[in-house]
């Protein structure tokens, strides 16, 4: 993945954290509606707010070194173009789309199944960044960012005397 695949658009990630926000909202209505118009029924689905909804969350590592920041990204099932990555006022957007559809026929026998999946992750970097200067890999599922510290966040050792 390029330095240029990485987009700087903050029109992007505030349309990604309206996304989020409305996902949400919607979540929590549906939650209400469902209380009001069947106060009895209980489900057996998960909760709205349980830890399945986690599930789309990618794990990460932010590490925070003297003059960089590591962040490891696991994104299993993902391709590299599947991904869009993007980094705006110090907050780095890590998201994920992918869409597959098997089909096998034998004789009468039709089998398709199509799966998607999608991941949104958005993070606050601990320092200021130099963000024409990432550096990125992706290799078996596994993004790793190493992104530099503009020169004032970086951290400077103080002696005691």
């Amino acid at each position: 993945m390029s330095d240029k695949e990485i987009s700087k658009a903050s029109n992007e990630t505030h349309s990604g954290y309206l996304t989020a926000i409305k996902d949400l909202e919607k979540r929590v209505e549906n939650m209400f509606h469902n209380m009001w118009h069947n106060p009895f029924h209980h489900e057996k689905s998960s909760d709205t707010f349980s830890l399945s909804s986690l599930s789309q969350m990618p794990k990460i590592d932010v590490v925070d070194r003297d003059k960089e920041i590591f962040v490891k990204a696991e994104l299993a099932g993902f391709d590299k173009d599947d991904l869009d990555i993007s980094i705006a006022n110090n907050q780095l957007v890590i998201k994920a789309r992918t869409c597959k559809e098997e089909k096998e026929e034998e004789g009468d026998y039709l089998r398709q199944e199509i799966r998607r999946s999608e991941i949104y992750r958005s993070i606050l970097l601990p320092a200021e960044v130099e963000d024409e200067k990432i550096k990125t890999s992706f290799k078996n599922g596994v993004l790793k960012l190493t992104i530099p510290k503009q020169k004032k966040s970086q951290r400077k050792q103080i002696k005691v005397d």
